[in-house]
């Protein structure tokens, strides 16, 4: 199937090999945003070997080049199109320039441009639309860990709902295009459905209260039966209580693809041999007890239990060839193929398997004489005599010690009881598949033990306080007065009713109506393993066309309907921003037939790891080439920390420290935002000093830039000399590669 990473990667690397000025050698000119997008998928040397021969930041004091032509890969800011008509004004900064966005351009930017002094220097100007992070081969990520906040936090008063909900709905914009961006990227125009909840009304700023929704109807609009003939009044009061972030974002993306549509015909037409695309919109609302559930998978059990740092960055002991331990960081990606082949299976299928790739790799290189390693102590003392094979001791090294780290705190932590009981509470079954009898006096010693860490105790009552769909105060009092919580962990389980979940329960209340039936596997080979994420059940349901149409209702079309004809395009305006692309593409590669139909999940509010990992395990099952993406990826730890927080409006938290923003005025239009997101201050001018008599007078910097971050593979520090066209541009070139 299609990666993510490796889609991005070939579109940054095709527009960058589309120009091919007559002296050969380029520059890439690139902001702050784009940069970080173009390293998550390519290295330094990657780039340097496409003939580029300088790497800028727009932002930077930069030399002219006049004799090199150069590809600018910018955010469509405001700031960034002024940046690039300076460049040309007065002066020539470069021969010439390629303009490559990373976003849609807006009209009004467009026509700055090509009325500009800049426009007889443009050659070309194409939108690549890869506003997105793809942190893995099936996962997406916006990287906003606040708009959590922006979408649940309740408003401290009734007058700031207002405001509270046209700020939601400027994120709600972002988040829109991002979607849209993968959909584009993938050539998807899908079919949208989005979650509607039947438990509870919308949440946060979307709340229906008396000054966000319409004046009641008259009384006598409730006797008509149909819709249409209750009147406009109703309707409109009633409406309000189905406006739900996801149903808002569901339609922003669908407005943002047809207007995409508008200007590319040929954008998403049916492929005989590809089914058409779904797209389902979630929130975390869908599923409260995944976040919570300690999981057992490499990769899910890492993140919840080592200190890794944004999912990738993990610090460990590493033992060198002289016997001597040195602290080492580690990153944690698609690159590592050890660490692919592993993070969705079971710790010990995980360890079995490093054990195994570990023995296999002793066998094939025969550097070691008799037996292979027996366990992970085996292992440890075996890499120290490999000094030789530099680059597979740090792999091994690197997944030896986290899943020793992980199965130690197992063991110390009470991790097996504290997970039976989770179980339990997750999937209403003891692992005889019968209703749990003993789970009160099962939990109750856990939360009295100084052993148990607070953060797990919150995990194990709001997981309790779900299974029983709410408790009576005085039980919840005794639950934390037990678990000996503070008031910010007292909190962390309040602010679940935020969520929609029915913490309190009265003697007479009745069980609410279950969202969506949790799936556990009895017969699973681990009993702490049997729950599985409700993403499952969904995403089972919507393949087999079993889904419910009332919780899952399509923004326009169904596949049963008839597919909206393309409205012709409006004519060009000129003939500089061409939609097609204007370049020699590399030759494709021989590949199998990829033609699998494909699901597209967004996940509101944060996803988890299992949710991650139950889409690479249903791609195989279901023969399905199915992406995740959410707003962030989230931890147990992180999830119950934002959680305390959540009424303060993230004041505190990681994410947003200081919490929301204030919203003054009338909503920013998108391009407002852009330009607000990224904008990066100029570099400041060069400082001249005067040197004393007495001084010698030193030579003024060559360069004032940001230095590139060194490309984490030895192979870049040749790459300098191995693409120097000669000795003038090679120390040219050698001066200017750290200018970013």
């Amino acid at each position: 199937m299609s990666s993510l990473i490796t889609l991005v990667r070939n579109k940054f690397l095709e527009a960058i090999r589309s120009v091919n000025p007559p002296g050969r050698w380029k520059i890439l000119v690139v902001d702050d945003h784009s940069q970080k997008l173009l390293s998550a998928v390519l290295k330094q040397f990657d780039i340097l070997e496409e003939n580029v021969t300088l790497i800028e930041s727009i932002s930077s004091i930069r030399e002219p080049q006049p004799e090199f032509e150069a590809i600018y890969m910018l955010m469509p800011t405001t700031q960034n199109v002024e940046r690039i008509i300076k460049d040309f004004t007065n002066h020539k900064q470069y021969a010439a320039a390629h303009l490559f966005f990373i976003e849609g351009l807006a009209e009004s930017l467009f026509q700055r441009l090509t009325s500009s002094p800049a426009e007889p220097h443009l050659q070309a100007l194409k939108e690549l639309f890869l506003n997105f992070n793809a942190i893995e081969a099936q996962a997406f990520s916006m990287n906003e860990p606040g708009y959590f906040f922006s979408i649940y936090s309740p408003p401290r008063t009734d007058a700031a709902y207002k405001l509270a909900r046209l700020r939601l709905e400027e994120d709600l914009r972002f988040m829109g295009k991002m979607i849209s961006n993968v959909c584009i990227a993938l050539n998807e125009f899908p079919y949208i459905r989005y979650y509607m909840p039947n438990t509870h009304l919308p949440l946060g700023p979307l709340k229906p209260n008396a000054l966000n929704r319409p004046p009641p109807p008259p009384e006598t609009a409730s006797r008509w039966r149909t819709n249409l003939a209750r009147g406009s009044e109703a309707r409109a009061y009633e409406a309000v209580e189905t406006d739900f972030v996801t149903k808002l974002l569901a339609f922003f993306v669908q407005d943002n693809l047809e207007e995409y549509k508008k200007q590319n015909p040929e954008f998403g037409k049916p492929d005989a041999t590809r089914p058409k695309a779904t797209l389902l919109i979630t929130d975390r609302t869908m599923d409260l007890l995944a976040p919570f559930v300690h999981e057992f998978t490499y990769q899910a059990m890492a993140n919840d239990l080592l200190p890794i740092e944004n999912g990738t960055k993990y610090t460990y002991k590493f033992q060198s060839s002289l016997g001597a331990y040195e602290d080492k960081t580690a990153i944690l990606s698609d690159a590592d193929t050890t660490w692919t082949s592993v993070r969705h299976l079971h710790m010990r299928e995980a360890i079995d398997k490093l054990m195994s790739d570990f023995n296999k790799f002793l066998e094939d290189n025969a550097v070691f004489k008799g037996e292979g390693a027996a366990n992970l102590n085996d292992m440890k003392d075996m890499l120290a005599s490999l000094p030789q094979y530099q680059e597979q001791r740090e792999k091994f090294s690197l997944h030896l010690n986290m899943a020793q780290d992980c199965m130690s705190l197992f063991e110390r932590e009470k991790l097996a009881d504290i997970a039976s009981v989770e179980q339990c509470c997750a999937t209403g079954l003891t692992a005889e598949g019968k209703a749990p009898k003993s789970l009160v006096e099962e939990m109750v010693p856990l939360l009295d033990s100084r052993e148990v860490l607070n953060m797990r105790k919150v995990r194990i009552i709001a997981l309790y306080i779900q299974y029983r769909d709410g408790v009576p105060d005085e039980d919840r009092r005794r639950l934390y007065q037990h678990a000996r919580l503070s008031l910010p962990e007292q909190d962390a389980v309040n602010a679940l009713v935020h969520l929609g979940v029915r913490i309190t329960r009265g003697p007479t209340d009745k069980d609410t109506r279950k969202k969506i039936k949790q799936k556990s596997d009895t017969a699973d080979e681990y009993e702490l393993s049997r729950f599985k994420p409700a993403l499952k059940a969904v995403v089972e349901d919507q393949v087999h066309d079993k889904l419910d149409a009332a919780m899952f209702p399509y923004v326009k079309e169904s596949p049963s309907a008839m597919p909206l004809s393309p409205r012709s395009p409006p004519p060009q305006t000129t003939s500089l921003r061409s939609q097609k692309p204007a370049w020699h593409r590399a030759p494709k590669v021989a590949t199998q037939a990829d033609n699998r139909q494909r699901l597209i999940i967004f996940a509101a509010g944060g996803v988890t790891y299992s949710e991650m990992r139950e889409v690479y395990h249903l791609s195989n099952i279901l023969q399905k080439d199915i992406y995740i993406g959410s707003t962030h990826v989230i931890t147990p730890k992180g999830f119950v920390d934002d959680l305390k927080v959540l009424d303060l409006g993230g004041a505190g938290s990681k994410a947003i420290p200081n919490g929301l923003r204030d919203m003054k005025g009338e909503p920013k239009s998108q391009q407002q935002l852009y330009d607000e997101k990224y904008y990066v201050k100029d570099a400041p001018p060069p400082q001249r000093t005067v040197p004393s008599k007495n001084q010698p007078q030193s030579r003024a910097p060559e360069n004032l830039s940001m230095p590139i971050q060194p490309s984490p593979t030895n192979s870049y520090q040749g790459s300098v000399n191995s693409v120097t066209p000669s000795g003038k541009e090679e120390k040219k070139k050698k001066r200017g590669l750290f200018r970013f």
